[in-house]
């Protein structure tokens, strides 16, 4: 339990189970729906949403895949669930349908958070919906990401065109997914688009860096300095401070000038 936050489960009017946190005191606060990694509503997902809403924020990370027929198996990483951009919008919308009449949360102050598996689909449900921010941890960019197919119709291109909210984006340099190349491929496409975005680029951090379950790929001081640009982000998005009659670019980028993508291994 974290001090000055409450928690519960709740349940979205799609079935899909959630884990709400908020903090204790009264008022009305903004909303981010945080969605989980390959692995599901594990602890470190309940983790980072407590660690959210103790800086003030009303956090839903609902079970995104709560179909699966083998929650252990897909916990443990040994199995997975393809969720396509149609079922991430639909219960996404759910979700937020969930929250409409909760007192401590603030319908017009809202930000979906996506990692990995999911990190592209803050940006194709904002492409769709009027959210404040859509946030990508080490997702959306990698070259499969980018084609059109069965599970993902729009291209991510066009979702990027359709964007209504400035983008946080937080990457890895030693990343064996995503390229440092491919990052600069989404950064490009934000500018091509005249979107805002924040992105930081870490160096020595692999995939999945801000999971401190994992001790293999958990990165300490990249994870700590990405959580508070990311917090810093938010409050000044929801203060106002990123207007849509501007357009803000902002890339911080650090890796080795030997870098060769080749030699980035997946790290446990």
């Amino acid at each position: 339990m974290t001090e000055g936050v409450l928690t519960e489960t709740i349940q979205c009017p799609s079935g899909m189970p959630a884990h709400l946190a908020r903090p204790e005191a009264p008022g009305r606060y903004p909303i981010v729906i945080l969605m989980h990694e390959r692995y599901g509503l594990v602890q470190h997902t309940k983790d980072l949403a407590a660690r959210c809403a103790r800086d003030g924020f009303v956090v839903l990370a609902p079970d995104f895949f709560f179909k699966h027929p083998d929650p252990a198996a897909l916990n443990a990483g040994s199995s997975r669930y393809d969720m396509t951009d149609r079922e991430a919008i639909a219960l996404l919308k759910s979700a937020l349908v969930a929250l409409e009449n909760h007192p401590s949360a603030d319908m017009g102050r809202i930000a979906v958070a996506g990692y990995c598996q999911t990190g592209r689909h803050p940006l194709v449900f904002a492409a769709e919906v009027k959210i404040q921010a859509a946030i990508v941890w080490y997702g959306a960019a990698s070259k499969r990401e980018w084609e059109a197919t069965e599970a993902q119709p729009v291209p991510l291109d066009d979702a990027i065109a359709h964007l209504d909210c400035p983008v946080f984006g937080a990457f890895g340099a030693d990343d064996h997914i995503i390229s440092v190349e491919d990052v600069r491929r989404f950064r490009d496409c934000l500018e091509s688009h005249r979107k805002s975005y924040e992105i930081h680029l870490y160096a020595g951090a692999p995939h999945g860096w801000l999971n401190d379950t994992m001790p293999g790929r958990y990165r300490k001081a990249q994870a700590d300095a990405a959580w508070a640009a990311q917090q810093d982000f938010l409050k000044d998005v929801f203060a106002g401070k990123w207007p849509k009659t501007s357009v803000r670019w902002r890339f911080d980028s650090n890796f080795g000038d030997h870098y060769d993508f080749a030699k980035n291994r997946r790290q446990e």
